[in-house]
């Protein structure tokens, strides 16, 4: 890791801890700076407010799908790759993310003229997606009628639909254990009927 790699990292970590113990809205940049152990000037280098640091929980998103991975069996049929990374991705979120965090997180992206970190297609994730729906087409078990980029983009909505209901609804349910019962039933769509 570079130093610079380094002092972003250091003040995400700080914020990120800040944000759980204070809460988003009663986290301000100065004890972002303390925390961090950074100055004023370092921070606006790397983020242009509070704000922006929103951003980079698609960074932690990423890194968990990482983990995640590794867990996959390859002879797996890829609509249940994608049901398996949904159901525990989503489980984390449940459990580890503040929900007035993830609020946020989502209003930003609709309200921001700049960037929109969750359809950054250059993320760990969409490239993810987008190999397991071209491998899922390859292997005959997502509908020929669907594009690599149309599988993908459903599925993604598909996730985002469910975050943002859990969202609105002021996180009221489980939200891994509605995706575990949700998703399957979204996804049917995706898969291959068998001839005949």
């Amino acid at each position: 890791m570079t130093k610079r790699q380094t002092t972003k990292s250091k003040i995400i970590e700080a914020a990120w801890g800040l944000f759980r113990e204070k809460g988003y809205d009663e986290t301000t940049i100065e004890d972002i700076i303390a925390q961090s152990g950074t100055s004023k000037g370092t921070f606006y280098h790397y983020f242009n407010g509070k704000d922006a640091l929103l951003g980079s929980l698609s960074d932690i998103f990423d890194s968990y799908y990482e983990e995640l991975v590794e867990r996959l069996v390859p002879e797996m049929n890829s609509v249940d790759k994608l049901i398996f990374l949904s159901c525990e991705a989503h489980k984390m979120i449940g459990e580890r993310i503040q929900p007035d965090l993830l609020a946020s997180l989502y209003s930003s992206q609709v309200v921001t003229r700049g960037d929109k970190h969750l359809l950054n297609q250059n993320r760990f994730y969409h490239q993810l997606v987008h190999q397991l729906a071209d491998e899922g087409l390859r292997r005959g078990e997502i509908c020929p009628d669907m594009s690599v980029l149309d599988a993908a983009h459903y599925f993604s909505m598909c996730e985002r639909a469910i975050v943002y209901d859990y969202c609105i609804s002021g996180a009221s349910f489980d939200l891994g254990a509605y995706t575990e019962k949700l998703i399957p039933v979204l996804l049917e769509g995706l898969r291959a009927r068998p001839a005949g």
